[in-house]
């Protein structure tokens, strides 16, 4: 079915603020899975969609070296004081290594899926890379699950605001609140859990952009 990407990396990241705020990130998380693991998802006695044993996790977080919003601190519970009292680095040289590596450890080729990433996380990730005059190959794939959500339900359907939120998808799908929300590695987890109940139907059209076409969000 799916001929082309082996590894999808599961991406989210928190940031200091919106994109009119010229964000900076303050927590990612990146999570490899391999493609058998969607086409092939494990449920337990009831029947329900349950994680992949086998994945790859990479989790930081990052001091944004700029005041985080109120209203962010408050979502995420991240603050300047936190991440400065644990000691936290700056988005640097070395953690580009990091997530290189990372990347670099998987079976290619790689896509990497964001929920509403084509708006926000790749714009962001993007910048923060080109700040320290690194990129990721351009021929990187991307791809963006609130849209392909959105397309799978109902290609000519208006944007009903809300309705395609990755806790409302998961609502939909599971019947229950999601475990964890606004952090980096509990949006992940939730997207991945959404993402296997409706693999073989995402990944048959995927929606997907070279790591070229990402525009800097500023």
């Amino acid at each position: 079915m799916n001929g082309e990407v082996k590894t999808f990396v599961f991406l989210d990241l928190e940031a200091t603020g919106l994109n009119g705020d010229r964000p900076k990130i303050t927590e990612l998380c990146l999570v490899a899975i391999h493609v058998s693991s969607l086409e092939n998802p494990v449920t337990d006695e009831s029947g329900e969609v349950q994680l992949p044993r086998v994945m790859d996790k990479l989790c930081l977080c990052v001091d944004p070296g700029k005041p985080l919003s109120v209203k962010a601190s408050e979502i995420t519970g991240l603050s300047n004081e936190n991440l400065n009292h644990s000691e936290k680095q700056k988005f640097d040289s070395q953690l580009i290594n990091v997530i290189n590596e990372f990347v670099n450890r998987q079976a290619k080729p790689v896509c990497l899926v964001a929920h509403n990433g084509f708006y926000y996380d790749f714009p962001l990730l993007k910048t923060e890379l080109l700040q320290q005059s690194e990129d990721f190959p351009g021929t990187m794939l991307c791809m963006d699950s609130l849209q392909a959500f959105r397309k799978l339900e109902d290609p000519t359907s208006k944007y009903v605001k809300g309705r395609h939120n990755l806790a409302e998808i998961f609502r939909r799908s599971f019947g229950r609140e999601p475990n964890y929300s606004h952090f980096a590695e509990g949006d992940v987890l939730t997207l991945i859990l959404v993402f296997i109940c409706q693999a073989r139907q995402l990944l048959e059209e995927p929606n997907y952009r070279t790591w070229e076409q990402i525009r800097p969000m500023y």
